[in-house]
């Protein structure tokens, strides 16, 4: 059991050199490929799970917009297997690092609005003030609206990075409780575990849904800019 309440949240180290690249790298080898002409079971529940997600994401784009399809279901196939990965035990979860959240939010964020001020200049700045706004009212509308603009990514990756570290540290405290616990009272300890569990398969639920959210909103600033 940690003494450190976050000492879990610390990136890796291997012969004092960062893992974290090598853990990052790592989801991408579970992904298992087929070379033949029939597939087997698992390789054909994949594809349908891809192609449905795809869908799913992709039904609202025009094309230009789809063209971002392989981006889109490859960003939550990579964060949904790294958070699936954090929860098993003595391992490390990236995403519970803002830096590699906003590396990942930003730049698509980015490549976003800037395919929306070269494709749709005009609708794009349209954002910037809303029809029949009042003269008074201008210059204070449209430092809001750049402030909310700019503020896209850092709420991308704030929100996956509060969520997948709050339950982390939950089943964290949960489990410290457990092993305090068989020791005073087996009642109260099976009691305890048994909330453990469900915690667990909620997370699973909250990794997949996480990384689902965060795709689905850089698809809708796709959406807002093609």
């Amino acid at each position: 059991m940690n003494e450190n309440l976050f000492a879990s949240f610390i990136a890796p180290t291997i012969l004092g050199l960062p893992a974290a690249v090598l853990i990052i790298l790592f989801p991408p080898l579970l992904i298992p490929t087929s070379k033949y002409l029939i597939n087997n079971r698992l390789i054909t529940t994949q594809q349908w799970l891809i192609k449905l997600t795809s869908k799913q994401m992709m039904t609202m784009h025009n094309t230009k917009g789809r063209t971002w399809s392989l981006m889109l279901v490859s960003l939550i196939i990579f964060i949904a297997t790294t958070n699936l990965l954090g929860l098993l035990p003595h391992s490390f979860t990236p995403t519970t690092q803002l830096s590699m959240n906003l590396a990942m939010a930003i730049p698509l964020w980015a490549g976003a609005v800037i395919m929306g001020f070269r494709s749709k200049i005009k609708n794009a700045l349209a954002h910037f003030l809303p029809q029949g706004t009042p003269t008074p009212l201008i210059p204070m509308l449209v430092i809001i609206e750049t402030i909310s603009l700019l503020i896209q990514p850092m709420a991308l990756a704030v929100r996956l990075t509060a969520n997948i570290t709050a339950g982390h540290l939950l089943m964290h405290l949960i489990g410290s409780a457990t092993l305090a616990m068989a020791t005073i009272n087996l009642p109260s300890t099976l009691i305890i575990f048994t909330i453990l569990i469900l915690l667990t398969i909620l997370e699973i639920a909250v990794a997949l849904i996480q990384a689902y959210v965060f795709t689905l909103l850089v698809s809708l600033y796709l959406h807002d800019n093609t």
